[in-house]
């Protein structure tokens, strides 16, 4: 029975040291270096993303803020960026639905 016991054992931790092995040996050739590496460079891509979209967050934020303690101490409303922008989105949005019925008309 212990005989048993210790062939079981054996075959068991040869089989997890055959498995551990080949995919170290696979780790250590170029395609599982790049795969690596690749990995890595997309972890570092995301995280980079999205350090830049909570330091936007972040801003827009502080903006409100900073735009809301203006018109309580003035009574004076003052434009934000985020607004700002959208107005110069929608002027160029209209600009180009004139230019283009001047173009359908012949203009």
């Amino acid at each position: 029975m212990t005989r048993l016991f210790w062939l079981g054992f054996g075959l068991a931790a040869g089989a997890a040291f055959a498995r551990r092995t080949t995919r170290v040996a696979q780790r250590l050739t170029g395609q599982g270096v790049g795969a690596d590496l690749g990995d890595g460079l997309r972890e570092v891509g995301a995280g980079i993303g999205a350090f830049g979209a909570e330091i936007r967050a972040g801003m827009a934020t502080r903006e409100q803020e900073l735009t809301d303690m203006v018109e309580q101490r003035t009574g004076t409303r003052l434009p934000t960026v985020a607004s700002a922008l959208a107005d110069d989105t929608q002027a160029s949005g209209q600009a180009g639905s004139r230019r283009a019925r001047a173009r359908r008309a012949g203009a």
